[in-house]
């Protein structure tokens, strides 16, 4: 397996989401800066300590779109034709965890455009966004290394400090996926995918309020 497949085939969107009945290749659709659907799955849950976390992934290096960075713990696209039913294999491909679209709760759809001129990509994404409720500990987690960098998980209350400034870096855990080794290091804003509505903060704030059992959570 690669990072991806520069030849897949994406359904290309309007902006409201309306297919245009147009399906064209990932890198012509990254190039062109054509709408498309992708899924971001969010794993968080309460640690033995009783602190509720957030998990997110460093995404793998060769990947045609902000390699390196700290992004959702899942992050794939709607290949042509694909239901959510079919897409959730991500889960699955990235971190070893089989799920079905009723472990998962919807937080919305978020309109993300994420330019960079220097490398000839235009990305423009209707993300569907879910979170994942998921207590075990991060070393049982199997992070595919064809994907995903690392694991890092992050207690909610210092990822939300560091979010509004009052904190410049957040400890973390981090499961490397080449390894399998744990290490323990910090986060700063810096590391995430450039966003400018507030995305991981706004996440972080779904995720516990979730965990707190509220009914209404959206991003």
């Amino acid at each position: 397996m690669t990072a991806q497949d520069p030849d897949e085939l994406f359904d290309v969107l309007r902006a409201d989401g309306r297919p245009t009945g147009v399906a064209k290749a990932r890198h012509a659709v990254h190039r062109d800066g054509d709408w498309h659907r992708s899924l971001h799955v969010w794993v968080a849950g309460v640690g033995d300590e009783g602190v509720p976390f957030l998990m997110m992934q460093r995404r793998g290096f060769e990947k045609d779109t902000w390699p390196g960075a700290l992004d959702a713990t899942v992050g794939g696209h709607f290949r042509t034709g694909e239901t959510l039913e079919q897409v959730v294999r991500e889960v699955e491909e990235e971190i070893g965890v089989a799920v079905t679209p009723r472990n998962l709760r919807w937080l919305g759809t978020r309109v993300s455009v994420n330019d960079t001129p220097s490398l000839g990509i235009a990305d423009r994404e209707l993300q569907e966004v879910f979170l994942l409720r998921d207590d075990r500990p991060l070393e049982t987690y199997r992070p595919n290394a064809d994907e995903v960098e690392a694991l890092i998980r992050a207690s909610l209350p210092t990822l939300l400090a560091m979010f509004v400034g009052d904190a410049e870096q957040a400890p973390a855990s981090m499961l490397e996926a080449s390894s399998g080794t744990v290490s323990h290091g910090q986060v700063t804003r810096d590391d995430f995918v450039a966003a400018i509505d507030a995305y991981f903060y706004r996440v972080a704030i779904a995720a516990g309020l979730a965990l707190r059992g509220e009914r209404h959570v959206a991003v």
